[in-house]
């Protein structure tokens, strides 16, 4: 059987508006995150917060293919870009004053990839 992809819209145009950048400003970056969106829902990544804050720096923008949960506490002041954040872990990072932004956002922000962290 044929591998078609993710069946969500919205995720296949995400991975390919992610895979265009990639290629347009040279950042594999893009590119590692829409072959990770691409992957089978059995295989889908979902981080909690206290993964992203034992592996971030202050003011590093963080990069996860896949959902954000609410789990743990956020100490620090980062970006966080992500496909979707449950509504705790949304609460949670407005109140440790950090950002919540989606992948098609950090792309326009940071076309290059530059000073991110990607946390599967």
């Amino acid at each position: 059987m044929k591998r078609t992809g993710p069946t969500n819209l919205l995720l296949r145009k995400l991975a390919d508006e992610l895979e265009k950048a990639g290629k347009k400003n040279d950042a594999k970056v893009w590119l590692y995150i829409a072959e990770t969106l691409r992957k089978p829902t059995r295989s889908r990544v979902a981080v909690n917060l206290s993964k992203i804050n034992r592996y971030a720096k202050e003011g590093e923008m963080i990069l996860v293919p896949g959902k954000v949960l609410g789990g743990g506490i956020l100490e620090k002041k980062v970006t966080i870009a992500a496909f979707s954040f449950s509504k705790e872990a949304l609460d949670k990072i407005r109140k440790s004053g950090s950002k919540a932004i989606t992948l098609s956002e950090a792309v326009k922000i940071n076309p290059k990839g530059s000073n991110t962290r990607i946390i599967v």
